[in-house]
């Protein structure tokens, strides 16, 4: 299986960090946050690892290469100057994703998200009749509404609401009738949940989508005690 890792965002809120800097070279305990993603993955045995780039990209193509120095064979899918959004990002990525088939599963993961969830593991949790699995978690303090809800291992719109985690794995076909260009992923992830062809779980442990500096030292700070 190969996967994706979102990397074309500007960071807006991490100003003025990613103002040089693209937000996923940003370090914890020395390395850069993006390198932790592409290390789990390899570790899970997946070899081919797309990056989508906009914002700084040529920095991030610069400083990964071509993934040998990982294990892996690191692929680049360029936006140009203005990122696509989740969902036109990883449509663009498509056929770099979906195998010599075009039917292949893919994982999907954001390169600003800090976690200790086995990433690789997300991989094995989608049925042959679902279009995607995504992790959800506990709703952290700046999204206290959620969501998505959970209810025995499937998504739904409805119920007590979670945080979706930026963790996935799709299908192509969660991607059916879509367009080139710049949209996001949520309003298809409420589509297919509504279909009833969307599996979750909930994690509990270590997860940060890191949006500031601030948050960003306190766990450089605490990883590298």
């Amino acid at each position: 299986m190969r996967a994706m890792i979102l990397a074309a965002g500007r960071g807006e809120r991490m100003r003025p960090l990613t103002d040089r800097t693209p937000k996923p070279l940003l370090t914890i305990a020395g390395k850069p946050m993006i390198q932790y993603h592409i290390e789990a993955l390899a570790a899970a045995g997946m070899r081919e690892i797309v990056i989508n780039l906009a914002w700084l990209g040529q920095q991030i193509r610069t400083s990964l290469g071509d993934g040998s120095q990982f294990g892996v064979r690191l692929h680049y899918s360029d936006e140009g100057d203005a990122a696509l959004e989740t969902g036109g990002g990883v449509f663009e990525a498509l056929p770099l994703l979906a195998g010599p088939s075009g039917t292949d599963p893919f994982v999907v993961v954001s390169g600003d998200v800090w976690t200790e969830y086995p990433i690789g593991d997300v991989a094995k949790k989608l049925s042959t009749a679902d279009v995607a699995h995504f992790v959800v978690v506990p709703n952290p303090d700046f999204h206290a509404r959620g969501d998505f809800g959970l209810a025995d291992g499937r998504l739904t719109d409805s119920g007590e609401r979670y945080t979706y985690a930026n963790i996935g794995v799709l299908r192509p076909e969660f991607f059916s009738g879509c367009q080139r260009g710049k949209f996001p992923l949520a309003p298809l992830m409420f589509a297919w949940i509504r279909k009833n062809r969307v599996s979750g779980e909930l994690y509990r442990g270590v997860w940060h989508n890191v949006g500031t500096p601030q948050q960003l030292q306190q766990i450089d700070r605490e990883r590298s005690a």
